[in-house]
């Protein structure tokens, strides 16, 4: 193909909720391009987009997939988003480097959650915003309730371009108001006819003309002196009036289209092409980690941001990029400035779904593809020689909100399990898995059950290992509330030279700012910050000798091994003081590994009587609900013992503050979904450690209890 100049080129993304369309509209625009020369369908499984078993199956989009297409001499490059809310990694990535985010609206559903998800990562990342309400050819859609939706959540800069004539089963008509005409389309052809607008319409068509005018006008302000002093803009002034506003984002225009009919869509693309901003146009300027702004100048030095990586079979690690500022040939020797690797660009691609073009050239603002590359990662900058050290800022992806604990089958496969979740978090960064020495789990994080049960479709059936999911242990933490004292004296005898250590320790809780105790005095002292957090503290206040001082490290290491394994659950132990005041050691039989064992055993018996209690970690929960489920959804919160904070609108919709137990969050991705009929979504981020109820105690206890048993 071509080699594109960065005016030339559009970088769009299309975004919305499950089912609205989005794949669909993405074949049409590459048909209406010539990309294609015959249009799938998500039914039949040939769309240029979902082409992956596991979207083939589902007849969902998984993974964003990039494409492209040529239209009015221009490059638009689409990326195809899933509109799931467990697979919103896709999207953040997607808007971090696209220039227009195009939201599909379901005309029948309205607004759903992942319209407002959209919304706000656009709106983060400035970037413009082309509302299409798709649809409309389906008995049950609702235009007008659709917009009413969309100007109550995101405002009046709203604005209609388009309204359908005849909504409904033999919808073919809109009316434009940029051009004042009516639009009629020809089913499964790019065939539009302009005509007049009907007298029937007339008068709503010139109130939505004079909204469009006056918003065009607070666009620009020649444009607005230009209104004040005519009253109207002809229609160069329009073109320029929809440019400037949708590139500063002053306005979102409303387009209607059938994708699946491909109504509609020739004149977005059009809009796109001649409105929607190039991307050296963009407010979605990328900046720096020191906060400098990457111009998008092709005789700049060359910048590229990985967004994306996909493993394709007998092909293997694909690497997708914005290409910031430069420009880029095959053989190009780069700098990976994240890891200070250096890679080489063998081959350079434009893609679109699993087809792949070679290109020669690729300029400043464009969207390629190369493979093969050796340590290049998402979020990595590759740069020129000329500037190897601007680093990109790194898109910002969504906390875990769901987690499991992973086991392969056969033990035998355990290792390559790793190796597999390892190259899954290369492809998906919101998938962590880690191995937690803590919980002796492995432990897989997502955004959703649906999120984890793909993975495992994934492992079992590409991978071929079985795998099972199981609950995951919890992070409890201990801790006392009481001082108290013990000694323990080690004393072994078998032979030669026994062992013998005795160590008297008090132990108290510490607290930020706490004074030192004053029943013995501080010799030395040793304050601890805990990987898992908290403090441990360590005094030495033995006088006269009774224990040398070359034991003492001997002793803490005794006791941070009874910390790293709690004496009520075996949890670790946290914001502890404890001084060693006392002991007895023996000439010849005292050694390091008696005194360990003695401060060991002191450390829990002391522990056991000072007041021991569980903590448990507490996540900020929020949740954004419909309002007519709100009371539902704060019943089942209460319900898994979750401390209402506050609420707030957003639009039409609810956010719920809550403080939830880690523990009562199992499974909630789920029942969130099953009360709401899929049309809530929540994010949780960890907050504190908080002593858990008398009761929950109780049962922790003889849990752990009636484990230890068995083992």
């Amino acid at each position: 193909m071509k080699v594109y100049e960065t005016k030339e080129i559009r970088n769009i993304v299309i975004v919305g909720g499950a089912k609205s369309g989005k794949t669909t509209l993405s074949e049409a625009m590459l048909y209406e391009g010539g990309t294609i020369n015959r249009r799938g369908s998500v039914e039949d499984g040939n769309t240029v987009s979902d082409y992956r078993e596991i979207e083939l199956e589902r007849q969902n989009s998984i993974f964003s997939t990039v494409m492209y297409t040529e239209f009015e001499n221009k490059k638009i490059n689409i990326i195809d988003t899933p509109g799931f809310d467990d697979f919103v990694g896709e999207v953040y990535a997607s808007l971090k480097v696209a220039d227009t985010a195009v939201i599909v609206i379901n005309a029948i559903a309205g607004i759903e959650v992942g319209t407002e998800m959209a919304w706000k990562q656009a709106s983060k990342n400035k970037v413009p915003v082309i509302f299409a309400i798709n649809h409309l050819e389906h008995e049950q859609s609702n235009f007008d309730d659709s917009l009413r939706q969309l100007k109550t959540q995101f405002g009046q800069s709203v604005v209609v371009l388009q309204y359908p004539v005849n909504p409904g089963n033999n919808f073919n008509e809109v009316i434009d108001i940029a051009k004042m005409k009516l639009l009629r389309f020809d089913a499964n052809t790019s065939n539009v006819q302009e005509l007049d607008i009907p007298a029937s319409e007339n008068d709503k068509a010139q109130k939505l003309h004079s909204i469009l005018l006056e918003n065009l006008a607070e666009s620009d302000e020649t444009l607005m002196e230009t209104y004040c002093d005519s009253g109207t803009l002809n229609e160069e002034e329009i073109q320029k009036g929809l440019k400037v506003g949708i590139s500063n984002r002053s306005f979102y225009p409303v387009v209607c289209i059938n994708a699946k009919q491909d109504m509609g869509v020739n004149r977005l693309l059009n809009i796109i092409v001649n409105y929607a901003p190039a991307p050296d146009e963009s407010p979605n300027i990328a900046l720096t980690t020191s906060g400098e702004k990457i111009l998008c100048d092709k005789n700049a030095p060359a910048s590229a941001f990985v967004f994306k990586i996909s493993i394709e079979p007998h092909l293997g690690e694909i690497a997708f990029f914005k290409l910031y500022s430069g420009e880029l040939t095959p053989g190009t020797d780069l700098i990976n400035a994240n890891t200070s690797a250096k890679e080489r660009l063998n081959q350079l691609f434009v893609v679109a779904g699993k087809n792949r073009e070679n290109i020669e050239r690729l300029v400043a603002g464009d969207i390629g593809a190369t493979i093969k590359l050796k340590n290049t990662f998402v979020n990595n900058t590759l740069n020129s020689v000329k500037n190897p050290d601007v680093v990109i800022e790194p898109i910002v992806f969504p906390e875990p909100k769901y987690r499991v604990a992973v086991k392969a089958k056969n033990t035998a496969d355990d290792e390559k399990l790793g190796a597999i979740l390892n190259d899954m978090h290369k492809v998906d960064q919101t998938l962590i898995a880690g191995y937690s020495k803590e919980l002796k789990q492995l432990i897989l994080e997502g955004q959703g059950e649906l999120h984890l049960n793909i993975v495992k479709w994934m492992i079992e059936n590409i991978n071929k290992i079985q795998i099972e999911f199981l609950t995951p242990k919890i992070p409890y933490r201990e801790t006392i509330t009481k001082p108290a004292k013990a000694n323990y004296r080690h004393k072994k005898q078998s032979g030669g030279a026994g062992q013998f250590g005795e160590v008297y320790l008090m132990i108290e809780p510490y607290y930020e700012g706490m004074p030192n105790q004053t029943e013995f005095p501080i010799r030395g002292k040793e304050e601890i910050s805990l990987p898992w957090g908290g403090k441990l503290v360590f005094q030495n206040c033995i006088v006269g000798g009774a224990i040398d001082a070359r034991f003492m490290p001997a002793i803490l290491k005794g006791i941070m091994e009874k910390i790293e394994e709690g004496p009520l659950t075996g949890s670790y132990a946290r914001d502890i003081v404890v001084s060693v005041y006392d002991g007895k050691m023996h000439p010849v039989d005292s050694n390091e590994i008696s005194f360990k064992l003695a401060g060991r055993n002191a450390f829990k018996e002391a522990f056991r009587n000072a007041g021991p209690k569980i903590l448990e970690p507490i996540y900020d929960v929020e949740v954004i609900c419909p309002e007519d489920k709100m009371g539902d959804v704060i019943t089942d919160l209460q319900g898994r013992r979750a401390v209402i904070m506050g609420m707030e609108s957003e639009g039409t919709y609810q956010k719920i503050k809550t403080k939830v137990p880690l523990a009562e969050m199992n499974r909630y991705s789920t029942a969130l979904s099953s009360l709401t009929s899929g049309r809530a979504t929540y994010s949780m981020h960890f907050a504190e450690y908080v002593q858990v109820p008398p009761d929950v105690q109780s049962q922790l206890l003889k849990s752990y209890q009636d484990e230890d048993k068995d083992e």
